[in-house]
């Protein structure tokens, strides 16, 4: 959390909760080469290697499925995975998005060109199995369906926000859209597009967001806040894990990605 945001969830009156230390111990390590790990409900195991390959693992990190792309598209720049059944791939360089399925076997590619959009720096699965994404250009939100057809758009936020945000990541769930500007906060909408409101948290990286909670870290701590009782709470990065590539921070479990592999933890505090 900023200094910024703790400032303002005090004056607010919001709940801060500063933790103690976070103990772990490692469950397995997967090696290889890999820019970017992504876990779905199911606790499968999505890894996006250097050389463009996508490998999903179960929970217990056996291989089943693999998708290669690399010389037609190169580097995937987002992975999404949070319905099991439709893995989204999107490649910015290229504006197109690639829809697999649970076997990581392509069903669909949207070249969102077609459709007169050529800068979305943001987008994300809806809970339908349709798309949401950010037109930067248009400053308009835009749900897509699987042919890249505009089912919906909000008005140009350039009209709605004296600074409207520039979200960095999309994410669907708790029936609401979860707009995330690293500098900004957290936007969020309902399925009309209608504006609800935003979170004061800025600067965190790998943001994750489940029914319950919002998880992310900056370089020395990791955070969780409390959905329902808007309480946050944060604990230093252990020594040892300081400074690694990507982390995605749940309950019960702890995913750590370095230039070595992946490894799983269990934790507590």
């Amino acid at each position: 959390m900023s200094l910024r945001s703790f400032i303002l969830l005090c004056v607010l009156g919001l709940p801060v909760m500063a933790n103690g230390q976070l103990t772990t111990e490692k469950l397995k390590t997967i090696p290889g080469s890999y820019t970017s790990v992504a876990v779905d409900n199911l606790e499968s195991i999505y890894l996006l290697s250097t050389n463009n390959q996508l490998k999903k693992l179960d929970e217990k990190g056996d291989s089943v499925a693999v998708y290669n792309n690399v010389k037609k598209l190169g580097t995937a720049s987002m992975l999404d995975v949070s319905n099991p059944l439709r893995v989204l791939l999107y490649y910015r360089n290229f504006a197109t998005l690639v829809m697999l399925d649970r076997l990581l076997t392509p069903v669909n590619i949207i070249d969102l060109r077609q459709q007169q959009i050529f800068n979305a720096n943001a987008v994300g699965l809806s809970y339908d199995g349709k798309i949401w994404l950010y037109d930067n250009m248009e400053g308009v939100l835009k749900k897509i369906d699987d042919k890249g057809n505009i089912l919906s758009k909000t008005p140009d936020f350039r009209q709605l926000f004296n600074a409207p945000p520039a979200p960095q990541q999309i994410i669907d769930r708790n029936k609401l859209i979860y707009l995330y500007d690293t500098a900004r906060g957290i936007y969020t909408f309902d399925y009309y597009g209608a504006y609800k409101g935003k979170i004061a948290i800025t600067n965190w990286q790998n943001l994750r967001i489940t029914d319950k909670y919002i998880y992310g870290n900056d370089a020395g701590r990791f955070y969780r806040y409390t959905l329902n009782s808007l309480k946050f709470e944060e604990w230093p990065i252990p020594e040892g894990l300081k400074n690694k590539r990507q982390y995605i921070f749940e309950d019960g479990l702890l995913y750590v990605l370095d230039r070595e592999g992946l490894s799983v933890y269990t934790y507590r505090y």
